[in-house]
């Protein structure tokens, strides 16, 4: 009884890892600068990683479609959506969102929905990265 575990550890030793190894080969030794040249196009990031179906990743906003009717405000339970009166139109501060989805599914002209972007680190909250106007 004391090593019934012990047949479960020796095959999981030979089994490949189901995670994606990231952001490099190699681990670099500063990712925010190995980001930033990932978006300049003078690294990538190996191996390319598809992202299941129904995915929530950031938000994505349609600012024409959008009639500033508020109900996206009322059910964010991070308060993450902030309403700016003079354009009648919102900002959602990415680094407070919670991705849960509620406001893409309360807007009623379906101005909100979610990408399947997932690279959102930023060592700044209130960088133009992670606020969505």
């Amino acid at each position: 009884m004391k090593f019934s575990m012990l047949s479960q550890v020796f095959s999981q030793m030979f089994k490949k890892p189901f995670t994606n190894r990231f952001p490099a080969k190699y681990a670099p030794k500063n990712t925010t600068k190995f980001l930033e040249e990932v978006g300049a196009g003078r690294a990538e990031i190996i191996p390319p990683i598809e992202v299941p179906n129904g995915f929530r990743g950031k938000i994505q906003y349609d600012k024409e479609k959008c009639t500033g009717c508020k109900l996206c405000l009322k059910v964010c339970p991070s308060e993450a959506i902030e309403f700016k009166e003079t354009e009648k139109k919102i900002k959602i501060y990415l680094a407070r969102c919670t991705f849960c989805s509620q406001c893409n599914d309360i807007c009623p002209v379906n101005c909100l929905s979610m990408s399947n972007e997932f690279l959102l680190a930023d060592s700044d909250k209130y960088s133009k990265d992670l606020i969505v106007e």
